[in-house]
């Protein structure tokens, strides 16, 4: 199938935080399967709202009606994650994702959706949120069947288990993490030249010892945990104040710097 009108919502991963910087802006997984869905197609257009630091009920309430206003043949909608760290009431965002999911369905646009990798060896914290990931993907996989989305099965790729698919924050995707969420994607809609090895490991490094465990993770909770949980206290995000990227369908070419 072809598309012609792509529109990304949701958090810092479809934003493309982690494949980037605040200079030169993001690409990230959404930009490069938009970039492979313009490839052959010069009147391909694409628009990105997803904005760092949103949750579910953020998007509800701030990315949904002005996406479907784009009049999109195909929206990216992989939400929750923020939830999931947040300690947010999970039966509320199953409820707010029932209300996204359902007007995107209705829409008749095709709607892709993943579940969460598994980063209980990544992130020194991953454990503590590993029963919320679970419960989740479960909803996830749930609404990609009752809707009849396509689902990107992150969860089940061990090249997403890899340090190296992941930036410094291990919170979000390195570039390459973002290359093979974009493959992903492009193999479940189906797109010519896709394969199913997207997610297949890299080959291995040596394991690192203890003491170097020890002081990565200490060095990670001073730069970037400490940070994050001032923020949560104070009742802020590094989404406050922040447009969309590319808020409006365009062709492919020079993404909009980010702005506050």
């Amino acid at each position: 199938m072809r598309y012609s009108r792509f529109v990304a919502i949701g958090d810092s991963q479809t934003e493309g935080i982690g494949d980037g910087d605040d200079e030169h802006g993001y690409r990230g997984w959404a930009d490069r399967l938009a970039e492979r869905l313009a490839s052959d197609d010069p009147d391909f257009g694409y628009a990105n709202l997803a904005i760092r630091g949103k949750n579910t009920r953020n998007v509800l309430e701030e990315q949904l009606e002005p996406a479907l206003a784009l009049s999109p043949d195909l929206i990216a909608a992989p939400l929750g994650m923020n939830d999931v760290i947040g300690r947010a009431d999970l039966d509320a965002v199953h409820d707010d994702l029932d209300r996204i999911y359902r007007a995107l369905a209705e829409s008749g646009a095709t709607t892709i959706v993943s579940t969460f990798p598994d980063i209980s060896e990544i992130n020194p914290l991953g454990r503590i949120f590993q029963d919320r990931l679970l419960d989740m993907n479960g909803m996830m996989r749930d609404f990609a069947r009752d809707y009849g989305f396509v689902l990107v099965d992150l969860y089940a790729a061990p090249v997403l288990r890899d340090r190296r698919s992941w930036s410094s924050d291990r919170l979000h995707a390195s570039p390459s993490g973002h290359a093979r969420f974009a493959a992903g994607a492009a193999f479940a809609l189906g797109l010519p030249e896709s394969s199913a090895d997207w997610g297949d490991g890299l080959p291995p490094l040596p394991e690192p010892g203890l003491a170097t465990h020890v002081v990565d993770d200490a060095r990670w909770l001073a730069q970037w945990f400490t940070p994050w949980i001032v923020r949560k206290m104070r009742g802020r995000s590094l989404g406050d104040g922040r447009l969309p990227k590319r808020p409006t369908v365009e062709p492919i070419g020079p993404l909009t710097q980010p702005t506050e």
